[in-house]
Parts: C-alpha cells; sequence; structure tokens
C-alpha cells in the first residue's frame, strides 16, 4: 500500500514561515536537513517541511515509494509525465504529474529515514 511520505508548504519566505510556525504551534526545525530555500519540521509525522516558492492554497504532496525510477517510469507508462529524480539528504525525489496534469511527487527516502 502506497502511502503519503512527505509533503511541503510553499512559501515566499522560508524565515517568515519559520518564524510564524514556530511561534503559533512551538514546531523545531531540524538544522540539518534544512537549507536557505527549505526548512524541515523536526518530527513531523510524516515528515515535512517549508520549500521556497510561489504561494499556494494547497500543500505539494510526496508518495513514498520503494523504488523511484520505477514508479517515475509506471507514471509514464499511464500517460502521466515526470522530472529526472533529484537527490537531497532525505532521498530521491520527484515531481509527476497525473494524465490530467495533477501535480504530486514521489519520495523514496533515504536510508534510515
Amino acid at each position: 500500500m502506497i502511502q503519503l511520505g512527505y509533503f511541503t508548504l510553499d512559501t515566499p519566505d522560508v524565515d517568515r514561515a519559520r518564524a510564524f510556525y514556530a511561534a503559533l504551534f512551538g514546531w523545531r526545525f531540524d538544522e540539518d536537513s534544512s537549507s536557505p530555500t527549505y526548512a524541515h519540521v523536526a518530527e513531523g509525522t510524516p515528515p515535512f517541511g517549508f520549500t521556497k516558492g510561489e504561494h499556494k492554497a494547497f500543500p505539494h504532496l510526496y508518495f513514498r515509494v520503494d523504488d523511484i525510477e520505477a514508479a517515475c517510469d509506471r507514471v509514464v507508462e499511464l500517460g502521466g509525465k515526470a522530472a529526472v529524480p533529484a537527490e537531497s539528504p532525505s532521498g530521491m525525489s520527484a515531481v509527476v504529474c497525473d494524465d490530467q496534469g495533477v501535480s504530486f511527487s514521489l519520495w523514496q527516502p533515504a536510508p534510515g529515514y
């Protein structure tokens, strides 16, 4: 069974988002997994964070998969589109869209994640 494995919230200003949500919810951020354009919320379940980008009224969902290459290939076979997977400290991810253009991502966690 595929489950939601990760999500991000896009924000124009990552530092302001960190300050706001830390004050609102008491969230702490994992500095080792964060960067100037990404803030990883510590101990989130499922894991999540804030990404610098255009404000959207919805989160960006990452579905956890065991084999990102095979999952991307399957998206294409079904009529969707898949970007080349990118590596980060948390694993491999790829933005994909279904056969109607709805965007989401696939995430293959790094070992121990």
